[in-house]
């Protein structure tokens, strides 16, 4: 069985792990400064912890369960991380750069099975949730590359919207969200971090419950049911209606804003009336939302979508904003390395599946 991951243990549990075996729980605030702020990447270069410690800690865990297969740059300088697991399955992780700081994007699945009809992601079925310590390790790769360049950067934002479902995989990405937030570790602010989901309702509940800041996304895309329906299937079980009610309850309990993601498909969900619409929709919700609007990103596979035009993105925009409705329209970046949003995906695990695929037919 293969060992864990020691980035998968928040502060709290590395503790009590400790002290159930004899140890002093001070040996975690050691361990997580050698991991977190000196960045070791072996627990032998951990020299303040006694030699049966680092024994101990090298029988249960490893801190290494992600390797660097490939990095890809762009020009404006976003890079690209594809990630070997241990399993040889393959991930994605994004690294932007902005005038606020460095942000990454993780991923939380191997594979989606939201199954949007637009994103890139969900064209490999999830083959499995990842483990906390893999999804905290994205980070940590991602900011080793950062030190190793030399030039003093930081991790100082993350958005959780690589591949697959967050709210899918609910309790790692709460151990993740955990472990990157502490003040004793990487110290990420709450509201530094985002994480989208395409609209689990009682996760959304759940989340609303959590005592962490962190900002919420809704990916919304359409605003009724029958075209959301069509280009989203995870709408068929979690319709509008029941989306805002759970987003109302969010907004109550947290008081703060949430985001609504849309991504706009020309001559699909970007005509003026899908704006007066969608103004309808969350009109009541307009002092604590925000809409972040998505020009498409193309994708190989889905040649029935194009990006809207910018007179069309425009006038979204401006219906959105003369109705009272805050909102903005991102500037994507990666798009030349497929790393925008929505084309998400690992090319090389789609070439690799379908190899082994060969190679059992040909056995046959």
């Amino acid at each position: 069985m293969e060992k864990p991951s020691i980035y998968g243990l928040t502060f709290d549990q590395l503790k009590t792990w400790f002290t159930e075996r004899g140890e002093k729980a001070f040996r975690a605030s050691q361990v997580w400064d050698w991991l977190y702020i000196k960045r070791v990447t072996s627990f032998s270069d951990m020299t303040n912890l006694k030699k049966e410690c680092i024994e101990l800690l090298e029988e249960n865990f490893v801190i290494q369960s992600l390797e660097l297969h490939s990095k890809q740059v762009s020009q404006d300088g976003t890079e690209k991380f594809l990630f070997r697991l241990k399993d040889g399955n393959l991930i994605e992780t994004v690294l932007m750069r902005f005038d606020y700081g460095s942000s990454v994007c993780v991923t939380t699945q191997v594979g989606c099975n939201i199954g949007c009809s637009f994103c890139a992601s969900g064209l490999l079925t999830k083959d499995r949730d990842l483990s906390s310590g893999e999804i905290v390790q994205q980070i940590m790769n991602v900011q080793h590359s950062m030190d190793h360049a030399g030039e003093g950067e930081r991790v100082s934002h993350i958005v959780v919207m690589g591949i697959g479902e967050p709210f899918d995989n609910y309790e790692n990405l709460m151990n993740f969200l955990r472990v990157v937030n502490s003040d004793k570790g990487l110290a990420i602010g709450a509201r530094h971090i985002t994480v989208s989901t395409s609209g689990i309702i009682n996760k959304i509940y759940q989340f609303a419950e959590e005592d962490l800041q962190v900002n919420l996304a809704v990916s919304l895309h359409a605003p009724n049911n029958e075209l959301r329906t069509k280009i989203m299937k995870v709408n068929k079980a979690q319709p509008i209606e029941k989306l805002m009610e759970a987003v109302d309850y969010y907004l109550e309990k947290k008081n703060r804003r949430l985001t609504f993601e849309y991504i706009l498909l020309d001559g699909v969900n970007d005509k003026p009336e899908h704006a007066r619409e969608l103004v309808e929709l969350i009109k009541d919700k307009k002092k604590l939302s925000y809409v972040n609007l998505i020009p498409y990103n193309p994708v190989d596979e889905y040649i029935q979508y194009k990006q809207s035009e910018k007179g069309s993105i425009l006038t979204f925009y401006d219906i959105l904003m003369k109705n009272g409705i805050q909102c903005g329209v991102r500037h994507e970046q990666g798009s030349d390395i497929d790393a925008a949003c929505g084309q998400l995906r690992s090319k090389q695990m789609k070439k690799d599946k379908e190899k082994a695929k060969k190679k059992s037919k040909t056995k046959a």
